[in-house]
């Protein structure tokens, strides 16, 4: 069945207005206990990051075919040193800047570098198997991609004390973002999710400053009708950047189980989807199928009310989180929507 959408954007719209959601937690990292790899063969062959898509997406009837959060991608291919590991995400070792002079030396590399090419031929090769529903990619957000070659401990305090070379770093961070982008658009994604996590360091003042702004500006050139974007942040301070994150312009906004998701989607427009935010490590991880259960349908209970609400997982659940523990969040939020339709049924008597 092909996805029956005419353009992607009328499809974020329907799902707005549609109070009852089939959950999008951002699950495709388990897809090593689908495929009998290791992480380190994940991320570098787009093959088997395909079927892994295919795999989970099909096994938990996801409505988008969603890509992997791998922050260390962008950030390897402008030249930083990744540290791999069989069962985690690849993360990135020390800076590459750290001066005035290194960041205006900084060249943005040209898209397909390193394995920033393995991945858009996943994206690729899913859209060869996945006919019935959006492919979603993912990649990094601006502020993200800085601090990964700035050095993450010391961005913020660069922030403050070199923000020249801040912004120069950004400048090139984004369009390095919008080159890669563009190519999952060009080979027919249709949509993207931009994690910035970083960015829920910052304060309210500093996060419009160097985060929001360059995230507008990807959003401005990228997203139509035909690709749309959603944002991820789990950082601890985005309430207090509530103004400045919902001015980014994306489509749908995903959040951590940092912020409690009722506050969040209080103060959120109502014209955009809000996900989140059962916690991938306390949950998916290390909880149980009980306690998955109880805290997916302590939050369903919490914001039912609210039409663009979109359950989800707070961020990325790790690679080697149990399949019961995922399964129990879905089976919860099914058992929540049919105990709330029969109460439905009764209102209407």
């Amino acid at each position: 069945m092909a996805f029956k959408f005419h353009h992607v954007a009328d499809w974020v719209d329907f799902l707005r207005r549609t109070q009852y959601k089939r959950p999008l937690p951002f699950v495709a990292f388990p897809a090593i206990q689908l495929l009998y790899i290791n992480m380190e063969e994940l991320v570098n062959d787009s093959t088997q990051q395909a079927i892994g898509i295919k795999l989970i997406s099909d096994k938990y009837k996801l409505p988008v075919a969603l890509g992997y959060m791998d922050l260390s991608v962008e950030a390897e291919a402008f030249g930083s040193e990744a540290i791999y590991s069989p069962t985690e995400v690849p993360t990135i070792s020390g800076s590459i800047v750290s001066t005035e002079e290194e960041a205006d030396a900084l060249q943005v590399p040209a898209v397909g570098t390193g394995r920033t090419g393995v991945n858009i031929e996943g994206i690729r090769k899913t859209l060869k198997l996945v006919k019935d529903k959006p492919v979603f990619a993912q990649c990094i957000g601006p502020f993200s991609l800085a601090g990964r070659l700035l050095d993450v401990n010391d961005a913020m305090v660069y922030c403050y004390e070199e923000p020249d070379m801040v912004h120069t770093v950004l400048q090139k961070a984004t369009q390095f973002i919008i080159d890669y982008i563009k190519a999952y658009k060009e080979i027919g994604a249709h949509g993207i999710v931009i994690a910035e996590p970083l960015a829920g360091i910052l304060s309210p003042n500093l996060a419009a400053e160097f985060s929001a702004t360059y995230c507008q500006r990807i959003v401005s050139e990228v997203q139509d009708d035909d690709f749309i974007v959603f944002y991820h942040n789990c950082g601890k301070e985005v309430l207090h950047q509530a103004d400045s994150i919902f001015s980014i312009g994306a489509k749908a906004y995903h959040f951590g189980d940092a912020s409690p998701m009722l506050d969040i989607i209080k103060v959120a427009p109502k014209d955009v989807l809000i996900m989140g935010n059962i916690s991938p490590t306390t949950e998916f991880q290390y909880g149980t199928p009980a306690s998955i259960r109880k805290a997916t349908t302590v939050l369903l209970d919490a914001c039912t009310e609210y039409e663009n609400f979109w359950l989800s997982s707070g961020c990325d659940v790790p690679p080697t989180a149990p399949l019961e523990n995922i399964t129990a969040f879905f089976d919860a939020a099914y058992e929540f929507r049919t105990r709330q339709n029969l109460f439905d049924a009764l209102k209407e008597d």
